[in-house]
């Protein structure tokens, strides 16, 4: 005898892995929690964390929006980034964002960088200096829009049900006035870059644990029944600046954050971690989920991915293993170039 004789087939690699299709693997062994069709999910985080929204939309769940954009045309909500997440703040990138975001709302903090302007002399938001791509005319407008963003963002975290998080950077420009972390760095989608008023962090496993614990902390105040789902975000950092290759940056960058996410998952019975990064990054799939850039999760990736969610995660379908993603709805699921990226601006600045 020995302790791993009894052990059930997901435990071994050769017989979950190596003898399963590769369309068909699904590595989630239990949930802590499902959704139910009426649960309002919200849903914040990175670039990848959008597939994960549009597909709860386009299966007809409630994903829950609170910053909608209904009195406008469809299309000018749409190019106005109304809908891309639960509520207009853009991608929030790291864990840092997110607990600022959360203590801004609720008059813990206010940032002493509040207004940026552009080189075309309009004025953006530092903490989504993207969301409004024509700027806005005056500071006041950018000021009035944050503080109806904010109580957005209050009843966001009040009445969801399950909040769903997906990590993506440690990296992040900051401000030396007060520590506020911006989601790119100043000077590429607004403002000006002074290397005496900016600097660079690379989040550490203890910065990052400490973040989500004091955000969970407060998210539980505010929402005792609310439950969490994290995740995260496979996709390959678009730049670094540490003095080391970008392939390096993103190892650290990935395994810092599931690191950290564990932490919660063992902890907390209403925390719970989906493996979208498995899914994408895992060698069983021969890199075959990546565009040809190496860098962008390609179509069946996200299939893959979003698969496995709904087979696990979802109830109220009756055969979850039959739903696709290309089943028609009004929100078709994007292809790359679709998806709402702050990153892309550095691209785009260094051109």
């Amino acid at each position: 005898m020995n302790p791993y004789r009894s052990l059930p087939e997901h435990h071994f690699w050769r017989r979950s892995i190596s003898a399963a299709a590769r369309a068909e693997f699904n590595p989630v062994v239990s949930t802590k929690f499902k959704i139910a069709k009426q649960d309002r999910i919200a849903t914040a985080g990175s670039c990848f964390a959008q597939h994960i929204s549009r597909k709860l939309d386009q299966i007809g769940f409630n994903y829950f929006v609170t910053e909608t954009g209904d009195d406008l045309p469809p299309d000018e909500a749409a190019a106005r980034n109304y809908r891309v997440f639960s509520a207009r703040f853009g991608n929030v990138y790291t864990t840092r964002q997110l607990l600022q975001l959360f203590e801004e709302a609720y008059g813990r903090r206010q940032p002493a960088e509040r207004v940026w302007q552009r080189t075309d002399g309009r004025f953006v938001d530092p903490y989504r200096p993207a969301i409004e791509p024509d700027g806005y005319a005056t500071p006041a407008d950018v000021l009035a829009a944050r503080r109806h963003h904010l109580a957005c963002v209050r009843r966001m975290f009040e009445e969801a049900d399950l909040f769903i998080f997906t990590l993506g950077l440690t990296e992040t420009w900051t401000s030396g006035a007060d520590g506020s972390s911006f989601p790119v760095a100043p000077g590429v989608s607004g403002g000006e870059f002074d290397p005496q008023q900016h600097g660079f962090t690379n989040l550490t496993v203890a910065d990052v644990e400490g973040d989500l614990a004091a955000f969970l902390d407060g998210f539980k105040q505010v929402n005792p029944n609310g439950k969490v789902l994290f995740t995260v975000s496979p996709v390959p950092l678009i730049a670094t600046y540490e003095p080391r290759n970008v392939l390096v940056s993103t190892t650290y960058s990935k395994s810092v954050l599931r690191v950290a996410v564990e932490r919660f998952w063992r902890e907390l019975p209403w925390v719970d971690y989906f493996p979208s990064f498995e899914i994408i990054t895992g060698s069983f799939n021969g890199g075959a989920y990546f565009a040809e850039d190496g860098r962008e999760v390609n179509a069946f990736g996200v299939a893959h991915a979003m698969r496995c969610f709904v087979q696990n995660y979802v109830e109220g379908i009756e055969n979850p293993a039959a739903v696709s993603v290309s089943t028609p709805s009004a929100r078709p699921a994007p292809q790359p170039d679709q998806i709402v990226c702050d990153e892309e601006a550095i691209n785009q600045a260094n051109n």
